[in-house]
């Protein structure tokens, strides 16, 4: 069935966009495998590389005169605020050991000082009226 000629357009289509896609396989292949198609795609990756060095200083310029920080000041300013946050987490954890161990299930406040006395009494167990 696949010998058969159709005079369908739709299969003709079918049939012509396939033979134009294995031709550009075949061209494109045959193109990137040269040497010069590699030499050509190193010099444009170096351009496009040297022309983002360039546009990143000039923007840092810009910055600088708008008196707006850069990329690169608020990337540093990320991580001290997170160096900062672990830090604080880090007191977090000791204070909250701290607490728990407060008492330690001897009677003595955390530094080894013992509790205060309580001398007050309820009103109720004092027996006498308020």
């Amino acid at each position: 069935m696949a010998n058969k000629k159709s005079n369908d357009p739709v299969d003709v289509w079918h049939t012509m966009l396939g033979e134009m896609e294995k031709g550009f396989n075949s061209f494109a292949t045959q193109t990137m495998s040269s040497p010069e198609f590699s030499k050509v795609m190193n010099q444009a990756g170096g351009v496009a590389a040297g022309a983002q060095k360039q546009f990143e200083g000039l923007m840092e310029k810009y910055l600088v005169g708008m008196n707006l920080p850069s990329r690169t000041q608020l990337v540093s300013m990320a991580e001290r605020l997170q160096a900062i946050e672990a830090q604080l987490n880090e007191i977090r954890t000791l204070l909250s050991r701290m607490m728990q161990d407060k008492t330690g299930g001897s009677g003595e406040a955390f530094g080894g000082l013992p509790k205060p006395r309580r001398t007050r009494r309820p009103p109720s167990a004092a027996g006498g009226t308020p």
